[in-house]
């Protein structure tokens, strides 16, 4: 105890210096504005200005923060960065007579570019602010100049952080609007939107959070030029393009240098290093509610917004693949077991036995299932597991990571599926083309990989898991229009329609036709 308190004693003069210290440091960062009238009059010429003062502008500027706050997006945000500064009109002073307020108006007035409508970022409010401020006849009193400085200044970091929110974030949080979505994508916080008011060169930063995916830039070209994909119309291309935009905006992207993805819309594995597919194979997905393409974006309805998933929907999410297990039981779920199984048992006594699938009632395997009258029996009584063999659904392999859907990438003895166009046919896990090559790709070819071709070509075989010794991002994604390795743009049909409920969210925030052909 004596040791601490000498401690403590001894500490106590370097704590109070660094205390005193920060607070030094921040009002430092403060820009003095007491010559405020003055300065603005050397910069506008205008008399009017001879007479202002932060006190009253200060005064103005608080009372228009309180007025504005159903027009303005963050609120409290943005009164707190005005409050922390003194009610500093930074852009005012620091921003417009070197012409950077009137460039960042122009990136706003070029937002079509991006989908986008430019007038949610106020350009046109705000480039005729700016041209009362160099105009030294145009700002007639006092009062107007206070209003004028604190409009200005409220109107340029609103738009500030919507178009930054908007380029680095997107318009829409995915998680809010997918019912089955469950991959980490960051949001924009505080801290990055206070970032954006703090930008000292306002052309630097907005060049800075340009999307420079090639994938964004291509369909940024394609939008612009106005034309139509094969079999569309220039207004469905279009909506293709904006939506799969606003999702390469999304902060959601791989970061590894190796990594599986999978894309539903296109039924297709990619195993990823270092930006180059280096295995690519079909799948099979699950079930979907637009199969038969019913539901497009060209007849768009305000209740498609609503997301309403098909049970057997393949998730979208992000995990990392930590083992497989070969040879795989089958544990059945009770959807499954009730809806087909026991109707399958039901018809045919010798079913379960001819698939080697096993019964449990609590926990206990029942010896011979084939007596139970299924067509009868609880739907939620009995348990089913299928022993592993040729005709296992896992198939020989399964790839496993952790989710909440109980979904996992896995083998399957029903090749046929993978010759068809359209391979949203399994309740929900994704099924692989050539499992195998997978496993080489995780594991790399060592003795590991062996015992993994080994025990797969056994004939009566037994489980086996084996984790991997690194283990292996996955992403399960959905994504309906890119660009191949030739520079082609490709579309794909809306499996699940989830295209449909993400326009439905974007559509008020999107250019019109005119806004992008003009740019």
């Amino acid at each position: 105890m004596i040791l601490i308190n000498t401690i403590k004693k001894s500490a106590a003069p370097l704590v109070l210096a660094l205390l005193v210290l920060s607070t030094l440091t921040l009002q430092s960062c403060k820009k003095s504005r007491s010559d405020l009238g003055k300065e603005l009059y050397k910069k506008t010429h205008n008399k009017v200005f001879k007479d202002a003062t932060p006190e009253g502008l200060a005064q103005v500027f608080k009372k228009m923060l309180a007025d504005e706050r159903s027009k303005v997006a963050n609120p409290n945000l943005i009164t707190a960065f005005y409050e922390e500064n003194g009610y500093d009109p930074v852009f005012v002073m620091d921003h417009i007579f070197n012409g950077d307020v009137d460039i960042t108006a122009t990136y706003f007035e070029k937002a079509g570019q991006h989908g986008l409508d430019p007038s949610m970022f106020k350009a046109n409010q705000i480039k005729e602010l700016v041209a009362k401020f160099k105009d030294k006849k145009a700002i007639k009193n006092l009062d107007e100049a206070y209003h004028d400085i604190a409009e200005l200044e409220i109107l340029t970091a609103n738009s500030l952080i919507n178009y930054s929110n908007a380029l680095e974030y997107g318009m829409v949080s995915p998680r809010k609007i997918y019912a089955r979505y469950f991959t980490e994508t960051k949001r924009p916080d505080s801290a990055s939107m206070l970032k954006t008011l703090h930008a000292n060169n306002l052309k630097a930063y907005l060049d800075s959070i340009q999307p420079k995916n090639p994938q964004y830039l291509m369909m940024q070209k394609a939008l612009i030029a106005g034309g139509a994909a094969k079999g569309m119309t220039q207004e469905e291309t279009n909506r293709y393009l904006v939506v799969n935009m606003e999702r390469l905006r999304w902060k959601n992207k791989p970061t590894q240098s190796k990594y599986v993805i999978v894309n539903i819309p296109d039924y297709r594995l990619d195993v990823m290093e270092n930006g180059h597919s280096i295995l690519n194979m079909k799948v099979v997905v699950g079930e979907g509610r637009n199969v038969d393409n019913t539901n497009s974006l060209v007849e768009y309805d305000e209740s498609d917004k609503i997301d309403r998933p098909f049970s057997r929907e393949t998730p979208q999410l992000n995990s990392m693949i930590h083992s497989v297990q070969v040879n795989p039981v089958w544990n059945i779920p009770q959807s499954i077991a009730s809806k087909e199984i026991m109707v399958e048992a039901a018809k045919d006594p010798y079913y379960l036995d001819n698939k080697g699938i096993d019964v449990f009632e609590g926990g206990k395997k029942i010896e011979n299932p084939e007596t139970i009258d299924w067509a009868n029996a609880p739907k939620d009584k009995y348990e089913f597991k299928q022993r592993p063999g040729d005709d296992n659904s896992l198939g020989k392999i399964k790839f496993l990571f952790k989710n909440n859907s109980s979904v996992y990438l896995h083998d399957t003895p029903a090749k046929t599926a993978f010759s068809q166009n359209v391979r949203a046919l399994s309740h929900g896990c994704v099924r692989l083309g050539d499992p195998q090559a997978l496993a080489k790709a995780v594991f790399g070819d060592g003795p590991t990989y062996q015992k993994i071709v080994k025990d797969m070509s056994e004939d009566k075989p037994d489980p086996t898991t084996i984790a991997l010794p690194k283990k292996m991002p996955v992403y399960i994604t959905y994504v309906t229009c890119w660009v191949d390795e030739t520079g082609t743009l490709q579309y794909r049909p809306d499996v699940y329609g989830l295209d449909i409920v993400l326009y439905g969210h974007l559509q008020k925030f999107l250019a019109k036709p005119e806004q992008i052909a003009a740019l």
